[in-house]
């Protein structure tokens, strides 16, 4: 299959043309016109509009710097996987493997569903440059495959090389539920998603022992209410007098506080109420649940009663 995602086509035997929108099989594609109408043709019957860019851009990629850099200067930080909708078709979604760090990446994609395996990636992505991997149907994405990358960290310099990374990937909508903003090293808002971030792993018994102090510090750790209000108003009376990332780092603070007191005391469950507003405190929240090995798994909590505006976690 020559085309992909997101190709700009001409009909061979009609003036029509469009965008690629679906990979049918080996011969057949979909092709999306003006009218938002999608056309399923052979691919032998339509061909590449060249010197046409899908994104109105000529390239995603920002060629690397290959001068030394200092050592404190190397960044050794910042691998992450990009999502950016298509600018003419907003069905279609872009990957990119964004590579914001003074390393060279050796990189691959593998995706695999149901136990069928392919590659779809590989190559050299230089340093502070982010380049386009994959492609797919946004409307699609609970029938996504997983995607495995096997990533290596390299240069030619003093520098010890990170851990390589080798992870596999499923995205849920838990990923995409955040609103976009600008991604490093593009000129598009989107989806980011931190691939050589490490998972945050608590070992209970140790956190259980970081609760107790000698006799003359021991304080009790007090089991929290099935309900946990996170809003300012309930945990600050100063409130109006805090800037939102203070007010932000306060809700998150006693979030992680009375996560730990949960897991302490082995609850099966807790609800977490924080509000609706602008998203943003619940998408920090769901995003350091996801990372909790002790977490069971997260949801909203009664929207009949809070809308969007609690979570409900079950707990291991």
């Amino acid at each position: 299959m020559q085309y992909k995602l997101g190709d700009f086509v001409r009909f061979v035997d009609e003036k029509m043309e469009g965008f690629v929108t679906r990979i049918i099989d080996d011969q057949m594609i979909g092709v999306t016109g003006d009218d938002d109408f999608e056309i399923p043709v052979l691919a032998s019957k339509v061909t590449t509009v060249h010197g046409y860019e899908a994104n109105g851009e000529k390239s995603k990629a920002i060629t690397g710097n290959d001068a030394p850099i200092p050592a404190a200067e190397f960044v050794t930080k910042g691998v992450y996987l990009g999502l950016v909708t298509n600018a003419k078709v907003n069905s279609v979604i872009h990957f990119y493997l964004i590579n914001d760090t003074s390393y060279q990446l050796l990189a691959a994609l593998t995706t695999e569903n149901q136990l069928k395996y392919k590659g779809e990636f590989a190559g050299v992505i230089a340093p502070k440059t982010a380049v386009q991997i994959y492609s797919a149907q946004l409307a699609d994405m609970q029938v996504w495959p997983k995607f495995i990358f096997n990533i290596t960290f390299y240069t030619t310099q003093n520098i010890k090389p990170a851990e390589p990374i080798n992870i596999t990937e499923k995205l849920k909508a838990k990923d995409m539920s955040s609103p976009k903003k600008k991604l490093p090293l593009l000129a598009d808002a989107g989806w980011l998603i931190q691939l050589d971030e490490p998972e945050l792993v608590i070992d209970p018994q140790k956190l259980k022992e970081s609760f107790f102090k000698p006799a003359d510090e021991k304080t009790e750790i007090v089991k929290p209410p099935a309900e946990v209000d996170l809003h300012i108003e309930k945990l600050r009376t100063d409130h109006q007098f805090l800037q939102s990332s203070e007010m932000l780092d306060i809700q998150m603070a006693h979030f992680n506080k009375t996560l730990d007191a949960a897991i302490v005391h082995q609850l099966p469950e807790i609800i977490f109420i924080h509000g609706a507003g602008n998203g943003i405190l619940r998408h920090e929240l769901h995003k350091a649940l996801s990372k909790n090995n002790r977490i069971q798994t997260f949801m909203d909590a009664h929207k009949e009663k809070f809308g969007y505006g609690a979570t409900r976690v079950l707990l291991k």
